[in-house]
């Protein structure tokens, strides 16, 4: 009679511990990758350039006639953060949105002694030709002094 040896658990199941592994490896890379974009994101939109731009533009009553309300923030936009020699830049690009159409909120600060100065902030409405400047709200600037 021959002997038949029954192959181990692992020696059956090695299939699925192999795949298993590789996929909680997938799920913890997601979870984690996930987390970090979503703490960048809430840090950016808790920054005070962020926040200030945010304010002043929802209550602009020019940005408000082309949108409509309620103003709303439409997705990530565009960030850029520089800290260099005890000053830090941001560049910021907010795109937001209302009921009659959308736009950006375009921010260019600059952070020294703990004092944000602001270079530019501006609304540019899609479709539009002129931005609505919300350093000085009375005059609108055409795109191509900016």
């Amino acid at each position: 009679m021959e002997d038949y040896r029954k192959k181990s658990w692992f020696g059956r199941n090695w299939g699925w511990l192999l795949g298993g592994g590789c996929l909680m490896f997938i799920v913890v890379a997601v979870v984690v990758i996930g987390g970090l974009i979503y703490k960048v994101s809430d840090t950016i939109k808790e920054s005070e350039p962020y926040t200030y731009a945010y304010d002043k533009a929802v209550k602009n009553e020019q940005v408000i006639e082309f949108l409509g309300t309620p103003i709303e923030t439409n997705g990530m936009g565009n960030t850029s953060y520089k800290y260099s020699n005890g000053s830090t830049t941001v560049e910021l690009t907010i795109p937001i949105k209302g009921p009659k159409d959308e736009g950006s909120i375009i921010v260019d600060a600059e952070k020294i002694n703990d004092e944000w100065a602001y270079h530019l902030l501006y609304v540019k409405i899609d479709g539009e030709t002129e931005a609505i400047d919300l350093l000085d709200t009375n005059i609108e600037v055409p795109l191509d002094n900016l």
